[in-house]
């Protein structure tokens, strides 16, 4: 039995959410310190026309899918027994990564067929956000640096 009690489920419930929401100051603070810093060679890729189907950003997915799936993989196969914390965690953060999918490569660029511009406010909110962050195709001067969330300006 994975979740032994109310309390295992609770917990695993309870960081699974706090993980999701974590996440976009993860990836804000990574986004802005990291990618637009030491790691621009990377992340360049993402500013630029690419004609692949793939671009050297992805690798910070592929990072953070490896962190999730090792967080996981702790939480069902530890010595000490099923971790519904470590597992949240990890769930919480692949959750992330799917609305990111979803959300900015899908419908903010994309990737995988043109959507057409939504109707929601948020969305469009979004959306716009990160088009102006997508104005500067350098590492200095950029703003909004969110995936899913952006202030209303």
């Amino acid at each position: 039995m994975i979740f032994p009690g109310a309390i295992s489920l609770a917990a695993f419930f309870a960081v699974s959410i706090a993980s999701f929401i974590g996440m976009e100051f993860v990836a804000w603070s990574s986004h802005k310190w990291i990618m637009h810093g030491p790691l621009w060679f990377l992340h360049e890729s993402h500013h630029v026309r690419s004609k692949g189907r793939f671009e050297a950003n992805d690798l910070f997915g592929l990072f953070f899918s490896l962190v999730s799936i090792a967080l996981m993989g702790y939480g069902v196969y530890s010595a000490h027994g099923f971790h519904p914390a470590w597992f949240g965690c990890g769930m919480g953060m692949a959750a992330y990564g799917l609305a990111y999918l979803l959300m900015h490569d899908t419908l903010t660029h994309g990737r995988f067929g043109r959507v057409g511009l939504p109707r929601n406010a948020y969305l469009r909110r979004l959306i716009r956000a990160h088009r102006i962050h997508h104005a500067k195709d350098t590492r200095d001067g950029a703003v909004h640096f969110g995936f899913l969330w952006t202030p209303k300006e």
